[in-house]
């Protein structure tokens, strides 16, 4: 039976061991679930397990930036209490996923990170690492969230973190210098308004046309014993689905710091006074416990 990366993680997620131990137990006991699980006990590699299956909603979400903002990397990592999230050794841990991410190109998700061999230990991968840490500090912990981005072209890549670590953000924008004072005032107050506001999507090409017709059916499904015409019902689910577009879009969003103008208001303004054109690339935002 040939073994798959589903089951590698689904055996990682509930033991806690390490990718290359979760795929060679399953190798050695031809893809059984329960035979990897029992043969990883008996190699003291699951002594997490029973922790992996707790809640882990507390943590910390760190990034940082390279010193020419031309690369900018976040991690999410969680645990169980914020007294664990405020120790030493898990603190530690967190900055040295971020470090890792930041000095390695190709380490640029979950995934990539954890099969990657450990900054400050190359004999051992960081999953491997992970479960360490598990085992210490007593507590479900999960890398839940790890994100890279290598600016695209010109412009400049920012970060913002909100509330003691439990909302980061990274966004790119293109258009500017990191030289402008300008243009990094921008950058960072987008960066800013993406933390507090929480869109989902950059714009409404970026929203998949499944969920846009899974809240038209919402909306069809409110107003279906309503007598109105069909006209009228259908300019009400479209005005509803305006609304809710506006909400979780960035660029349609009003700007935290003045309600009376949106993102895109505040791009085109910026634009004309710095005389190119700004565009926001990409974001990612993570918040503790939020997928």
């Amino acid at each position: 039976m040939s073994v798959t990366t589903a089951d590698i993680k689904y055996l990682r997620e509930i033991t806690g061991a390490g990718i290359l131990d979760c795929k060679k137990v399953l190798q050695e006991t031809s893809g059984n679930i329960d035979e990897a699980v029992e043969l990883l006990r008996k190699k003291g590699l699951a002594a997490a397990s029973k922790k992996a299956s707790r809640e882990a909603n507390e943590g910390l979400v760190k990034a940082q930036i390279s010193e020419d903002s031309q690369v900018g990397v976040m991690v999410e990592v969680n645990c169980e209490t914020d007294f664990v999230a405020r120790t030493e050794d898990f603190q530690n841990f967190v900055d040295s996923l971020v470090r890792q991410m930041l000095a390695q190109p190709n380490v640029d998700g979950v995934e990539a990170l954890l099969a990657a061999p450990y900054i400050d230990n190359a004999q051992t991968t960081v999953a491997e690492q992970l479960t360490e840490i598990i085992a210490k500090l007593g507590e479900n912990t999960i890398v839940r969230s790890a994100v890279r981005f290598d600016l695209q072209g010109d412009g400049m890549i920012d970060s913002y973190i909100h509330i003691g670590g439990r909302v980061g953000v990274l966004v790119e924008v293109g258009g500017g210098s990191p030289s402008s004072p300008e243009f990094m005032e921008l950058v960072h107050d987008l960066a800013l308004h993406i933390a507090a506001a929480s869109p989902r999507y950059l714009d409404e090409s970026n929203v998949p046309a499944e969920a846009v017709e899974a809240e038209k059916a919402i909306y069809k499904a409110q107003i279906a014993e309503d007598k109105k015409p069909d006209n009228i019902k259908e300019r009400i689910v479209e005005g509803k689905l305006k609304k809710w577009l506006g909400e979780i879009t960035l660029v349609n969003q009003p700007f935290v710091k003045d309600n009376d103008v949106t993102i895109s208001n505040l791009v085109s303004k910026a634009s004309k006074s710095l005389g190119s054109e700004i565009q926001i690339r990409r974001f990612a935002r993570f918040e503790l416990g939020v997928e």
